[in-house]
């Protein structure tokens, strides 16, 4: 379980830079890695509880991660 975790971490990290860096949002790096890093853990403590989701934690990783960046910056948007 703990090497998922950190695994799931790490991989939300490099999702928020690489669409930061490469134009899909502009949140600021730090700003795409937090809201990243969020979602993950939100979508890995729901798999954990109710079993939903993929079959491999890094396919949850990636969904949650670009999920998270479509779903929150325009949520907060006026």
């Amino acid at each position: 379980m703990f090497p998922t975790i950190i695994g799931t971490v790490v991989i939300a990290g490099i999702v928020g830079y690489l669409c930061e860096r490469t134009g899909f949002t502009h949140n600021g790096v730090l700003q795409s890695i937090v809201i990243c890093v969020g979602g993950a853990f939100v979508f890995y403590f729901i798999t954990l509880m109710f079993g939903i989701g993929f079959r491999s934690p890094g396919m949850n990783a990636i969904a949650a991660s670009i999920g998270a960046l479509i779903i929150v910056p325009f949520h907060w948007r006026k």
